[in-house]
């Protein structure tokens, strides 16, 4: 039998999007008949970026609760209800094979309909302090795929399969060359290239500070590849020059990855996993405004490794110049810091997860 149905749900960022996406790949290559239905929140960015994959999506009517008294929170038992009825149909016409869930609140209905109909469902945990959404689906998974060790905090030991984190086929390997990719990105070939990264959204710290910082950049004669984020872009957009470019969204990481020489990165497992794949010197910015301060531990993972540096934001006014200019003076330390953060990589992580999905069908 090769026309499976899979049901795929994750969103709210790129970094449940992503994997949700890699994963669709990977069995779609395996079983090439098979049906896939994404479901994400009506709102957010999945909405956008799983078509653009080549997947059909639905939306929930549905959104994470806020941490002050807001009307959305007042609103959100009125969501809830109104997305477990819509995620009941969807499943009960689409009649699954395997619902995957990879994070976010939006997956949380939907997994809890399929499982309550005896569906197999997996979720997929990126972080090393697990999300809200997973750790209340937990015991209703038949399988759960994490890419940390210590993960029996928050799940069944007996579920757990710590496959790392799927990333996006194009990173795998990265096939472009540095020139190819400059010329992409309208930039000359012989300056260095830092790239400036913060998530699909943007991060108002990082921003502020490189605008902050585009005087030092050209006076270390390196050139920016800098994502602001949709939040941000406007803000931002008028800072392009010759040697900065200033990009809302990055639909070509793979281009810029291979036009990088340096990289500045928030330090979620998402980022943490492309990057390591990637094998590029990386400076790592942790958001602190995050779960357990998780996005710091991910850092300091690496840092303790010798396979990126780390720098809080707290930091940033007194460490950066030191800090960017001695990498920027040392190809040496510059070419361990490849080396090392290489050695993190777990590339076979999607594969490694298809073979188990497939294991339920």
């Amino acid at each position: 039998m090769d026309n499976y149905r899979f049901i795929l749900s994750g969103g709210g960022t790129g970094g449940h999007i992503y994997p949700a996406i890699a994963i669709a790949n990977e069995l779609k290559k395996r079983h090439a008949n098979a049906e896939f239905l994404f479901v994400g929140a009506k709102d957010k960015m999945e909405m956008e970026k799983v078509p653009q994959a080549g997947y059909a999506i639905q939306g929930l009517w549905i959104s994470g609760l806020q941490r002050k008294l807001t009307l959305k929170n007042v609103l959100f038992p009125i969501k809830l209800i109104s997305s477990l009825i819509t995620a009941r149909n969807i499943v009960a016409k689409f009649r699954p094979h395997v619902v995957i869930g990879t994070g976010g609140f939006a997956s949380g209905p939907l997994l809890r309909m399929a499982a309550g109909k005896g569906i197999p469902c997996v979720v997929q945990e990126q972080n090393s302090y697990a999300g809200i959404t997973n750790k209340l689906l937990a015991k209703r998974m038949r399988k759960i795929f994490v890419a940390y060790e210590g993960m029996q905090q928050f799940f069944p030991e007996d579920k757990i399969v710590k496959t790392g984190n799927p990333v996006r086929e194009d990173l795998v390997a990265i096939k472009s060359n540095r020139e190819d990719a400059l010329r992409f990105f309208g930039l000359p070939t012989t300056k260095h290239t830092l790239l400036v990264v913060g998530g699909s959204l943007g991060a108002r710290r990082i921003n502020q500070f490189v605008a902050q910082k585009l005087d030092f950049f050209k006076d270390q004669d390196v050139q920016v590849i800098w994502q602001s984020g949709k939040l941000y872009y406007t803000a931002y957009q008028n800072l392009e020059s010759g040697q900065v470019k200033v990009l809302e969204y990055l639909d070509r990481m793979d281009l810029a990855y291979a036009a990088a020489d340096i990289i500045i990165s928030r330090s979620g497992a998402g980022a943490v996993s492309e990057l390591s794949i990637v094998g590029k010197p990386v400076i790592f910015i942790p958001s602190p405004n995050v779960a357990e301060d998780h996005q710091t531990k991910n850092a300091q993972a690496l840092e303790k490794e010798g396979a990126a540096l780390l720098l809080r934001e707290r930091d940033l006014e007194s460490d950066f110049e030191t800090v960017f200019s001695r990498l920027m003076a040392s190809e040496d330390e510059r070419r361990e810091l490849s080396v090392n953060i290489k050695k993190m990589a777990r590339p076979h992580a999607t594969k490694q997860i298809v073979d188990e999905i497939e294991k339920l069908l």
